[in-house]
């Protein structure tokens, strides 16, 4: 009943509400500057594309080994890094995506600089939703639990976290896990429905497409990752017919919201948050636009 070209555009949708979802409880709820989520929605889709290639075992058991993969690897990546802060901690997150992606492009297992092709089409409309709602679902209970309090104090002042005893390296490695867990979910499910993969899919611009999704709709808030997804998944499909115009358009309403809404679309007020909440905020649109730049 739905065309082939919007049931595509839904299913993107669900995938990066997924994404960026699951970056907002790390840079919105948590306060860390990560810019190579892509990594490992790369580890995601290529470990569960592998294991229903080579062995045959049912999509959700595929689905779930690459999530967890990329969950171990976050946690792995996280203990060594998120000892770092701010723009360190960008950078290092940033030579990671990059690590990951010239290590698949030279591993014969993944199809190194051709790709990986005839992955079989198991993501279906109904699977994106069903995993969109169950990710929604079980990161919205972990914002509500005393580890949900735990990552805000540390976003709002990680030296009073330390001081009244919440271990800040602890809760910062386990959002990361967390994080890449359902980043690999999401990987798993692009990579069954597209069928083919390559490294480049997951390069720094997919990173910085996420972050822009979750700074858009608003810092540590889950709904607003929900529609800043689904705004910026929808923006260059409706502009697509201006082609050549259509990425300068783009930009350009990026820019005029984050200088008439610092906050994002459904972020907190100032009276709410206060200056500092919105300083914030704007330092981390100015270093997403140095990074593109530096890029």
């Amino acid at each position: 009943m739905i065309s082939a070209y919007y049931l595509q555009i839904i299913i993107l949708v669900g995938i990066n509400i997924i994404m960026a979802s699951s970056l907002n409880l790390v840079v919105g709820y948590t306060g860390q500057l990560s810019i190579g989520h892509a990594a490992f929605m790369s580890l995601g889709a290529y470990v569960s594309a592998i294991v229903t290639l080579q062995t045959g075992l049912p999509f959700i058991v595929s689905l779930l080994l690459g999530a967890a993969v990329a969950g171990l690897f976050g946690i792995l990546i996280g203990i060594p890094t998120l000892r770092l802060k701010g723009d360190y901690l960008a950078i290092a997150t940033l030579g990671f995506g990059e690590i990951i992606r010239i290590i698949f492009l030279n591993l014969k297992i993944t199809g190194g600089a051709v790709g990986l092709r005839g992955i079989p089409k198991e993501t279906t409309l109904l699977w994106v939703i069903g995993v969109t709602l169950l990710s929604l679902f079980v990161l919205q209970r972990i914002i509500n639990s005393r580890v949900g309090r735990a990552l805000i104090a540390i976003r709002e002042d990680e030296t009073a976290a330390e001081s009244m005893g919440i271990n800040t390296t602890y809760y910062k490695t386990l959002a990361f896990g967390v994080g890449a867990f359902f980043a690999g979910l999401g990987g798993g499910l692009f990579a069954h429905y597209f069928r083919y993969i390559h490294p480049n899919v997951f390069g720094f611009m997919r990173s910085i497409e996420q972050l822009c999704m979750v700074v858009l709709g608003g810092l540590g808030n889950m709904w607003g990752a929900i529609i800043g997804a689904t705004a910026l998944t929808a923006i260059p499909e409706l502009l697509r017919a201006g082609a050549e115009y259509r990425l300068l358009v783009y930009g350009a309403i990026l820019v005029l919201m984050m200088r008439a809404r610092p906050q994002g679309l459904l972020g907190e007020s100032i009276g709410q948050t206060g200056g500092r909440s919105l300083k914030r905020r704007k330092t981390l649109f100015t270093k997403i636009k140095l990074f593109r730049r530096n890029k």
